[in-house]
């Protein structure tokens, strides 16, 4: 995908433990779709398997070839002891990942409200001359404790460090465009229209979002709709192509 030189392009993309369309689990056909998007910063939800150890369904070597690197959250290491399982690359299945050369300042949970197994992380970070908190989530399916989770996340993206960014992304599991926690997030960030990335096959619910500060620019969205990621997951990638707002 083509973009100008000066924009940082950022992903959501929610993998379903690499268990594509046609239930096989390939996590080297989630790197190609991700391949093929070349984003700068990536979220992902489901990245990590839902039982046992909590293993990663997309293998650390296999994002290492590809040239992003994980972020590790409270002090860990890929394949170490992390809060998501010894496994894990990430918190209830929300995984963060980002090019090699960029500088991962400080890195976090963001404990949620929930009545099932949901999470949002967050990293705040350096890349080129962007310096953001960017923020992975999946929220939960139920509309009040979303909302509930939605003031959560809201309160700590907004208590960044000064002349940080914000760039938000995920699974918000929101089937209204524009009510719900769309509103809510609506109020303090920047949204772009709504595309539909869910299901893969055929897709009718824009429940894939990507939010920025209003001091970001969103020059390009859209949804990610190649023959390979119509197969790798039951959703499709969410991705946008980002610039400071002009003064």
């Amino acid at each position: 995908m083509d973009r100008a030189p000066d924009l940082l392009r950022v992903a959501s993309y929610n993998v379903h433990k690499c268990v594509g369309t046609d239930r096989r689990r390939n996590p080297e056909r989630i790197m190609a779709v991700l391949g093929e998007i070349d984003a700068d910063i990536i979220a992902l939800q489901e990245a990590d398997r839902r039982f046992g150890a909590r293993e990663a369904a997309v293998p650390p070597r296999l994002i290492a070839d590809y040239g992003w690197q994980i972020v590790a959250f409270a002090d860990t290491a890929p394949g170490r002891a992390a809060p998501g399982g010894a496994a894990s690359i990430g918190w209830h299945g929300n995984a963060l990942l980002v090019r090699r050369d960029a500088h991962i300042i400080a890195s976090g949970i963001i404990p949620l409200p929930t009545l099932e197994p949901r999470g949002a992380v967050y990293a705040d970070i350096q890349w080129r001359d962007f310096t953001l908190r960017v923020v992975g989530m999946h929220l939960d399916l139920s509309g009040i404790r979303r909302r509930q989770q939605a003031r959560t996340i809201i309160a700590a993206a907004e208590n960044r460090p000064e002349n940080c960014a914000a760039i938000l992304m995920g699974d918000l599991n929101d089937w209204s465009p524009y009510g719900g926690v769309i509103a809510d997030f609506d109020r303090h960030f920047r949204l772009p229209p709504p595309a539909r990335s869910f299901h893969a096959r055929r897709p009718v619910a824009a429940l894939d979002r990507i939010m920025t500060s209003r001091c970001l620019h969103i020059s390009r969205s859209g949804v990610h709709h190649s023959i390979l990621a119509a197969q790798a997951s039951d959703h499709l990638p969410v991705w946008a192509d980002v610039a400071r707002a002009p003064a």
